[in-house]
């Protein structure tokens, strides 16, 4: 990556506010071309920023985080959306796997301490892919929580070391459904059944009426955040 003082005087000169998605992920396409990665738990979100990169002609490198613990929809719906959109999606692996990490800190750590959990599950291996790429894409947008609630549409990932764009991020859940409903996006059948929020099986439940969506995650525990988005 070029010095990263010229990539963010870069980011300081341009109002992204002003960009619709597509357009975000066009510029991002021409200013990092294959340098620029999408990052996709398969959530409705995820899914949506493939088919719209692939509307607009791109082929999205996409990558995605297999913690060995997901669930068996989640690894469906990897292969509908490859079908789909006939696109080879990056498999990202822990470098320890289950077996080795219940010898290293004693088996069901997530339900322990889900944070260490996190950390070599899902934000190791994404430090240690995203160090090759210079820019990521995310599905993340502002009403999912308070703590994304200010989060830029493009700015520097200073907790990775790139540039990150959040096309959707000015979404509501209410667009994200629409456009799902309207392009007929593929998307996990979980999501009917009271998940809004999808992670690892042994982390992820139903959430209840009037709860917040992402209560599901990590019940039990003070944590809404596996720790891969810090804004």
């Amino acid at each position: 990556m070029e010095r990263v003082e010229d990539i963010r005087t870069e980011l300081l000169s341009r109002d992204w506010e002003a960009l619709t998605a597509q357009e975000a992920i066009a510029w991002g396409h021409e200013r990092f071309g294959a340098q620029m990665v999408f990052a996709s738990s398969f959530s409705l979100e995820d899914v949506l920023l493939i088919d719209m990169a692939c509307a607009a002609g791109l082929q999205p490198h996409v990558f995605y985080l297999d913690t060995g613990v997901l669930f068996a929809e989640t690894y469906e719906l990897i292969d509908r959306v490859s079908e789909r959109y006939h696109i080879e999606m990056e498999r990202v692996l822990p470098a320890l796997t289950l077996e080795e990490q219940a010898i290293a800190h004693g088996e069901k750590l997530w339900l322990r301490e889900p944070d260490r959990c996190c950390g070599i599950r899902k934000v190791e291996p994404l430090r240690r892919y995203l160090c090759a790429h210079d820019a990521w894409v995310t599905g993340i947008h502002r009403d999912q929580s308070p703590t994304r609630a200010n989060a830029p549409r493009v700015a520097f990932d200073d907790s990775f070391g790139l540039v990150k764009l959040n096309p959707i991020v000015d979404w509501t859940m209410e667009d994200v459904r629409n456009y799902v409903a309207e392009h007929d996006v593929p998307y996990n059948p979980m999501h009917d059944r009271g998940y809004p929020s999808i992670g690892c099986m042994p982390c992820t439940r139903a959430v209840k009426a009037g709860e917040d969506p992402r209560a599901g995650r990590w019940a039990g525990f003070q944590k809404t955040e596996c720790g891969l988005h810090s804004r």
